[in-house]
């Protein structure tokens, strides 16, 4: 009787090791998917980080900036650790007409005074000889503004535009903005992932004590033809804790609290 018994034992056991295996790689598969999901999740990121940028540098030249390239993701799940993303962001290269941004910018303020002193000469009674002389000082602040060929008699100017046509003052532009451009793009892409770390990241299953961790690097690889190049390039790393995530879902944590939970760091 027993005899008859272990052939059958054995292939329950093998029924059920099979199942098991079959079940262990369909965990692989989901797992795999809900990390390439994160993957596309934190492209989009960046792309929605950079173009928040270049339409705040559109209102300062027309020429936007360009990228290097599209943003590169690639998930991995370190056992005993947590997820790690490593992601590549594409550079952003600033117009050729850069440099003059301070010009243009101090031109458009010149072309505001002269059409505040031009609607002045209207609403003024002045004698022939301060005329000329008002006209003679629009005139130079015309040309300055400008910087091109003399523009057409001011007398002219004045009779036919009205004060309701000229030109208004320059819309106010954030100087930090001009001052460190690259600076503001690193604060963008940083909070687009920050975002998406926290908001996206349900599907992934991260324990308490392990970490979703996204490391965003620059994208761009050095230059062949220039032996031993040493571009600065840099890395943020940031790292939020399992628990802070499930805290965040439970309505535990706002968002604004769980963003202070993200830890930051530079190399």
């Amino acid at each position: 009787m027993l005899r008859n018994s272990l052939p059958a034992v054995a292939l329950v056991v093998a029924v059920a090791g099979v199942a098991t295996a079959q079940q262990t790689d369909e965990d692989q598969v989901r797992a795999r998917q809900r990390i390439s999901m994160m993957e596309g999740t934190l492209e989009r990121a960046v792309s929605i980080g950079a173009e928040n940028l270049l339409r705040r540098m559109r209102a300062v030249t027309p020429e936007a900036p360009m990228l290097s390239g599209i943003p590169q993701v690639r998930g991995f799940r370190l056992d005993g650790y947590g997820v790690f993303f490593d992601v590549g962001v594409p550079l952003m290269r600033l117009p050729v007409t850069w440099p003059l941004r301070y010009m243009s910018r101090d031109n458009r303020d010149l072309e505001a005074l002269a059409a505040e002193f031009r609607a002045l000469m209207t609403q003024s009674r002045m004698d022939a000889q301060s005329e000329q002389q008002f006209g003679r000082l629009l005139r130079r602040l015309e040309v300055q503004a400008q910087g091109v060929s003399p523009l057409r008699n001011p007398a002219v100017a004045v009779s036919s535009t009205p004060p309701a046509a000229a030109s208004a003052p320059p819309a106010p532009v954030d100087p930090a903005l001009l001052d460190d451009p690259n600076q503001g793009y690193t604060q963008e892409i940083k909070a687009a992932l920050i975002d998406a770390m926290i908001e996206n990241s349900g599907p992934l299953v991260i324990g308490p004590e392990e970490w979703l961790t996204v490391a965003a690097r620059d994208n761009v690889p050095r230059d062949p033809l220039v032996p031993g190049d040493t571009a600065d390039f840099s890395t943020l790393i940031f790292r939020l804790k399992g628990s802070d995530l499930a805290a965040f879902r439970s309505g535990r944590l706002t968002l604004e609290e769980t963003r202070l939970k993200v830890e930051v760091r530079e190399y």
